[in-house]
């Protein structure tokens, strides 16, 4: 008589290795700044923050920042003391009602990821 295709008179090393059929695999795991990162995205996607609210483009707000209409990225960051090590992972520059505020996904150096809304003018 065959157990699960080995005969009970085989060496017990082949029936446990017969019995235990579980497939191994050595997929890679996400790293944890993709994981942040994702789990950044996730969060702007779900307050719906850039989407509710009118957006300049990348165009509209180079001239803008030319203009002197708002301050630059930096100069933003600076006032607000947001860390120099940070990492930007998004930033928008948006109508809150009647005042341009840039809206930022911002990665700190110690992994945490959160969302900045900080006045451009």
């Amino acid at each position: 008589m065959e157990i699960g295709g080995v005969s009970p008179h085989s060496c017990p090393i082949q029936f446990e290795a017969a019995n235990n059929r579980v497939m191994k695999t050595n997929a890679p795991k996400p790293s944890a700044s993709i994981a942040l990162a994702l789990a950044l995205a996730l969060a702007l996607a779900g307050t719906g923050q850039s989407q509710a609210q009118a957006c300049l483009d990348k165009r509209q707000i180079q001239e803008a920042v030319s203009s002197g209409q708002i301050l630059s990225l930096d100069a933003v960051l600076v006032q607000a003391g947001v860390d120099p090590h940070s990492e930007i992972l998004s930033v928008d520059v948006c109508d809150e009602g009647g005042r341009l505020v840039y809206v930022i996904g911002v990665l700190s150096s110690d992994g945490q990821a959160q969302n900045l809304t900080l006045g451009a003018q």
